[in-house]
């Protein structure tokens, strides 16, 4: 039976169900696997031909127990995840342009053109199905810079045992991620504009944390989270790096290399439980905009934390990223109370030290980079000009560090880029990037349809977030 803990150390295991439904572990730390299974080479060479779906039954369940999710449900679950997807791969590869050993793996064919729709659908679908089991709701509450919040609120709409609370600091999103939102018209979502938010989405996580620290209150409104400090989001984000590993790889064996945009976390822990499980990793590239902030982990061998930077790659916005905690919960040989004591230094000073053996683990199979605004734009112009093809900010950040870092990896290294958005989110920034031109492949008729609806919003100032969110999720749910 698999079982999970707390990176704290503080609570029995639960199972995968409480998990997921929990979100939160409620000694204030993140649920992870008791341990990490490994797959053997001979299994890695039988799922080579599999598709995205098949690869997704495979790897979820050495970490799902039967006895909480039956293999027939599981199977159902995943493809009515993936079923909204455009492309018949789910999540195709393809050579970048004339690039030599350079991929791109899209991950925005989903439902609102983001790479979050890949595991959120997926776990709001398993948190729809356990609720309706146990005839229960929750209350979902989630903070999002760019993407996370209109992933989470089209999966959400019509489910009758979730209610959908999507917060994003006002004038930190494009116009085109707030329509996502609030053009929905599902009574049981409700997008929540908070003014005065000058850290961006880590404000609005500030707030979060502390209503989940008070179990009472957790209880009395059914609150849950799906950002990515949810175990299933980051789990089931670790399937596109098998998944793309085997479009690329000549032979299962042959070290490949990953490029992965990075804000909070998430999809790179995706990938290094990838590579922990046995997925044959040369190296990741933990690509930072300005923020800067694994990067400067490994340059100043340090865990800080600084002012927030606006960059045109504002999904990964990100101050703090909270997955890396998880990071260093395996990498520390799962010492909870280690990581207990830097989560509450982080919190008093704002910084962790580490001692060189403590870097070498953190530094081991990774390199970084911090893309600069300026070079995030030349990046889509160059790339567009040399490949014609349109990146979107985020994915030019990946390209940029995957282009700059090339030659710090063995000769012929094979690199994948995480494209994790669709460039028609951000038409400003690549008017910017391309001297005002917005050329086909910066528009979607999906965000041209939403142009001319209604918006519904709620407006909040941040000084009183948490009593609002409070009053307003009673009378929405009384019971």
């Amino acid at each position: 039976m698999s079982k999970y803990i707390s990176t704290r150390g503080g609570i029995a295991p639960v199972d995968f169900e409480t998990a997921v439904l929990k979100g939160f572990a409620d000694d204030g730390g993140m649920f992870v696997p008791q341990s990490i299974p490994k797959i053997s080479q001979d299994r890695l060479r039988a799922w080579s031909g599999h598709s995205f779906n098949q690869l997704a039954f495979e790897i979820l369940s050495l970490y799902i127990g039967e006895e909480t999710l039956p293999a027939a449900d599981l199977k159902a679950l995943i493809e009515k995840s993936t079923a909204p997807f455009t492309h018949p791969e789910v999540v195709p590869v393809s050579p970048l342009g004339k690039e030599t050993n350079q991929f791109i793996l899209e991950l925005f064919h989903g439902p609102t053109l983001s790479f979050k729709d890949v595991a959120m659908g997926f776990l709001i679908n398993t948190m729809d199905y356990f609720l309706a089991r146990k005839k229960d709701r929750a209350a979902l509450l989630i903070a999002t810079t760019g993407d996370t919040g209109p992933a989470a609120a089209w999966a959400s709409q019509g489910k009758e045992t979730i209610d959908c609370w999507v917060l994003y600091p006002r004038e930190f999103i494009s116009q085109e991620q707030e329509r996502q939102m609030s053009t929905l018209n599902a009574p049981n979502v409700r997008a929540v504009s908070v003014e005065n938010c000058p850290n961006g989405g880590d404000d609005l996580d500030v707030v979060i944390a502390r209503m989940f620290e008070d179990r009472d209150q957790v209880e009395r409104l059914r609150l849950s989270s799906v950002n990515s400090i949810n175990w299933c989001r980051v789990l089931f984000q670790s399937i596109h790096y098998f998944y793309a590993y085997y479009r690329v790889a000549e032979t299962v064996g042959e070290k490949i290399a990953f490029s992965v945009p990075t804000g909070a976390f998430g999809n790179m822990f995706a990938g290094y439980l990838a590579r922990e499980m046995g997925l044959p990793v040369e190296r990741f590239i933990c690509a930072n905009n300005a923020n800067a902030t694994i990067h400067r982990v490994h340059d100043t061998q340090a865990f800080t934390r600084l002012p927030l930077i606006q960059t045109p790659a504002n999904a990964i916005d990100i101050a703090l990223p909270y997955n890396f905690w998880r990071f260093l919960y395996f990498t520390s040989g799962q010492n909870s109370e280690l990581l207990s004591q830097w989560m509450d230094s982080y919190a008093q000073d704002g910084t962790v030290p580490f001692d060189p053996e403590m870097m070498d683990k953190i530094t081991h199979g990774f390199i970084t980079a911090a893309v600069s605004n300026q070079e995030t734009l030349t990046t889509i112009k160059e790339i567009h000009h040399k490949a014609d093809y349109l990146l979107d900010p985020h994915g030019a950040v990946a390209v940029a560090a995957a282009l700059r870092l090339a030659p710090e990896l063995p000769a012929d290294t094979k690199i994948i880029s995480l494209l994790t958005a669709h460039p028609a989110k951000f038409p400003e920034v690549t008017r910017k990037a391309l001297n005002g031109d917005l050329p086909p492949a910066g528009t979607h008729p999906d965000l041209e349809a939403v142009k001319t609806q209604f918006h519904r919003v709620l407006l909040c100032h941040h000084n009183i977030l948490e009593p609002a969110l409070v009053q307003a999720m009673t009378q929405a749910n009384p019971n």
